[in-house]
């Protein structure tokens, strides 16, 4: 029986996925031999929606070629050997860290052929990265295919672009309409379609210039084919003997609980919140400080702080929070996951948020701890070690945990951007996983907003860079009614329940509250993650999705 593509494209999920995990254990692979072959082949059947034009012998992908580069390391398109490591001590040597903006991970470029990356994040944030670095290789072997005749011969378009490089990398002017033009040959696109993606790399602050990647992608390719100098990516034993043990997670979740022991906080009722690390802060202390009444009125502050308008009040919220109950609590441990501790008891005002009450006993009066996104299977880690009694003086503290939401990015199906999704279950993609639940948050709470609302279950898929419109087109026509896709979600859920309902750590009736705001429509063209960040956009539903949580948390 033939299979349609939807098939197709989970089965073609199932073999990057097993054929990663092989690599992984086997320590080294070189992405253009036998090894990698299989992951570019898998690869191109899925025909990822962030991978655009990935199949087309001759257009290279601009739109999905900023996006990774953007979330790798700035200058990673020079080395021929890459390697991913676990944090093994790098960060107190002479070396320095490169982060990358949209990715936060420190990465060390050793000389012009090695980059090592750290990855510390579990398993997820490795299949990422493969699955973008599988894509470059990709690319890079088109741009080469586009430098030579059929005869192998270098043409002058790859002569020009090196001579430009070079009075780049020198300092020197050079003319770059001329530029574009050799350029737009060398990635099979108009003149036109260059231009453009020149400047959105020039306004980018991780990536080197359009003509230094093509440049660089295109000769390591050249090297490899007419030289045999072979690409390679490997793991180091430190990590692979790590993956999977909770090492970070359990570090990160040990100081959030010390700290709250030191406060003596633990007996306290505490709500989790997983959201960025700006909008309880701003939710909660902007009415202490301001004569705010409304949802709208701290939108406006959440607006003029996301502008960077003159005079906003970031900075004096900030100061006068650590003054009355907020506590900041950085990462060390290389979850990068920051998090925050906000004592209400210590507000001067008795209410949480405009119109919700706080109770009149102190001790009453919650505790929030907020922590900042997660990434994929990262959030059962981090969760898991958690929700786990907190050990002191050889005895167990189990943490009064009232509550857990999540407020969370995801790609929408039916709306766009902006768009908010009322999960009431997950459905982990890949697996006989499904995990529902009762959501304290309806639909109805976020309608007369100007937003887009759904409710429906969302699916948590393996990767957001592995996603194609025939499997979201399945989850959404089928039985499965799905309104979106997410990384976290089924992660955090695993977590939730085996601490409420089998380890009994926490209360069994623990309240859970989700919300996503969309930050792509993947079944759109042009409205991908690849189309760039929601900005202004994302102010509304981000601290809707805020307001709405505490009011829920205390009415």
């Amino acid at each position: 029986m033939q299979r349609n593509r939807a098939q197709e494209s989970r089965a073609a999920i199932e073999r990057l996925y097993i054929t990663m995990r092989h690599l992984f254990t086997r320590g080294t692979y070189k992405p253009m031999g036998v090894s990698g072959e299989s992951l570019v082949n898998a690869l191109r059947i899925l025909s990822p929606e962030i991978y655009g034009t990935i199949n087309d012998p001759e257009k290279v992908e601009l739109d999905g070629l900023l996006y990774v580069m953007e979330r790798l390391p700035k200058g990673i398109e020079q080395c021929r050997y890459v390697r991913l490591i676990s944090r093994e001590g790098y960060e107190t040597s002479h070396l320095e860290a490169i982060v990358p903006p949209k990715r936060r991970r420190n990465c060390y470029r050793l000389d012009e052929h090695v980059m090592y990356v750290e990855m510390t994040r579990g398993r997820s944030d490795i299949y990422d990265i493969l699955t973008h670095l599988t894509f470059l290789y990709i690319e890079s072997n088109k741009i080469y295919n586009n430098s030579t005749d059929p005869k192998g011969n270098i043409s002058i378009n790859w002569r020009m672009l090196e001579e430009i490089v070079e009075k780049e990398q020198a300092g020197k002017k050079f003319d770059k309409e001329a530029a574009s033009a050799y350029l737009s040959h060398l990635i099979g696109r108009t003149y036109e379609e260059t231009v453009r993606a020149v400047e959105k790399f020039e306004k980018s602050s991780n990536s080197n210039s359009l003509y230094s990647i093509v440049y660089n992608l295109g000769k390591l390719a050249m090297e490899e084919i007419r030289e045999d100098k072979d690409r390679e990516i490997s793991f180091s034993a430190t990590l692979r003997e790590r993956i999977g043990h909770h090492v970070y997670g359990e570090r990160w979740a040990k100081k959030i609980k010390q700290k709250l022991d030191d406060l003596n906080l633990l007996e306290r009722p505490i709500h989790i919140i997983s959201a960025n690390l700006h909008s309880v802060l701003n939710t909660i202390y902007a009415p202490q400080i301001q004569n705010l009444t409304s949802f709208e009125d701290i939108e406006k502050v959440a607006s003029s702080i996301a502008m960077g308008e003159k005079g906003n009040p970031a900075k004096k919220i900030h100061d006068y929070a650590l003054k009355h109950g907020f506590v900041d609590i950085p990462d060390e441990s290389g979850t990068n996951i920051g998090a925050q501790i906000i004592d209400t008891a210590k507000l001067e005002k008795d209410f949480l948020i405009p119109g919700v009450e706080l109770p009149a006993e102190k001790e009453h009066r919650p505790v929030f701890l907020v922590m900042d996104y997660a990434f994929g299977e990262q959030a059962y880690e981090c969760m898991d070690e958690l929700l786990k009694p907190y050990k002191k003086d050889k005895k167990e503290v189990a943490l009064n945990i009232i509550s857990v939401s999540i407020m969370g990015k995801a790609g929408i199906l039916y709306g766009g951007k902006g768009d908010l999704m009322i999960p009431d279950a997950h459905v982990f993609e890949g697996t006989a996983d499904n995990y529902p639940f009762h959501n304290e948050l309806k639909k109805s709470d976020f309608e007369g907003f100007g937003l887009g609302v759904y409710a429906g279950s969302m699916v948590t898929v393996l990767g957001t860079s592995l996603q194609n419109k025939d499997i979201l087109k399945y989850f959404m026509e089928s039985s499965w009614n799905a309104i979106g896709l997410e990384m976290e979600g089924a992660h955090y859920q695993k977590a939730i329940q085996s601490a409420s309902k089998i380890r009994k750590s926490i209360r069994s009736n623990v309240k859970v509250l989700y919300a996503y705001y969309a930050s792509d429509n993947p079944l759109e063209t042009g409205s991908t993650l690849a189309s760039g960040a929601l900005g202004m956009e994302g102010v509304r539903p981000t601290y809707l999705i805020t307001y709405k949580i505490l009011e829920k948390l205390l009415k």
